[in-house]
Parts: C-alpha cells; structure tokens; sequence
C-alpha cells in the first residue's frame, strides 16, 4: 500500500512539473521583454549581437514586419523577415569567428542606415543595416549584404 502511494504522489510530482514548465513554454519569455530597442545604437549593438554572437532573445522583437534582406553575390538572394528570424533561432549560441565593425551612415530622429564590416580569414562581409524608429522601438527594417 505504501508502494501505491508513494507512487502516485511521484506521478503528481512529475504531472505539476510538467504543466508547470509547458506554461512558461519554449525559452524565457522574460528575455524577449527585456530587449531594450529604445534606440537606434541599442538596436544596432542587438542585432549585431543577434547575427554575430548567437544571441536569440528578442529576434522577433528586433525586426521590423516588413523586413528583408539581400544577398549580393553571383547568386543573389532575398530572404524574407520569417526565413531570417527562423535562421538566427537556429544559430543561437554560435559565436562567428570574426572581428565586427560599425560605422553609422546616415542618421536622424527616426531613421538609421548602419555600415557593419564582418572581417573573417579569407573574406569581409559588409552588411548595410536600415533601422527605423515604429512606435517607442527601433527595428531593422533592411538588410543588404555583400561579400569581398
């Protein structure tokens, strides 16, 4: 009888951690909150973060709706803002091996256009990032990247 009981209150035990842990649900809900998108330079320094170190917290947040990025090369390419969030979700911790440089373009209230030099071995990858302020948030609008 002690063996009954002592059974079911494990499968208790294992059912409200279960339930427990599915309604916090995939990740921390609490990291994509506390992205801080209030200005452009934090957004850039995020998406830099989120394309070069593998930081996934806020990748839904950071992009605008209509974003898209290009691909300059002999094959280019245009990957919509699904396909590149869907991307950067499965490289989440992969740190590139590279040295980054920023340089802000143009800049005013509302908009930013940001020149990002990614310097690997054998190649540069230069990557010009719109950003644009939609309500209290700045979010990347447009990518366009090319390789050297």
């Amino acid at each position: 009888m002690r063996t009954l009981v002592k059974t079911f209150t494990a499968a208790a035990l294992i059912a409200v951690s279960t339930f427990a842990m599915a309604a916090e649900g995939p990740g921390s809900k609490s990291a994509k909150a506390n992205v801080n998108l209030s200005t452009a330079d934090f957004a850039l320094d995020h998406y830099v973060a989120v394309t070069t170190e593998g930081e996934s917290a806020g990748v839904e947040k950071l992009f605008a709706e209509d974003f898209n990025q290009k691909i300059q090369s002999s094959n280019a390419q245009n990957h919509s803002r699904n396909a590149v969030v869907k991307l950067l979700k499965k490289q989440k911790g992969e740190k590139l091996n590279c040295t980054v440089n920023t340089d802000i373009i143009e800049e005013s209230a509302d908009y930013m256009v940001a020149k990002v030099t990614l310097k690997f071995e054998n190649f540069t990858k230069i990557d010009l990032v719109t950003l644009e302020r939609v309500g209290n948030d700045w979010k990347v609008s447009k990518s366009i990247n090319s390789y050297k």
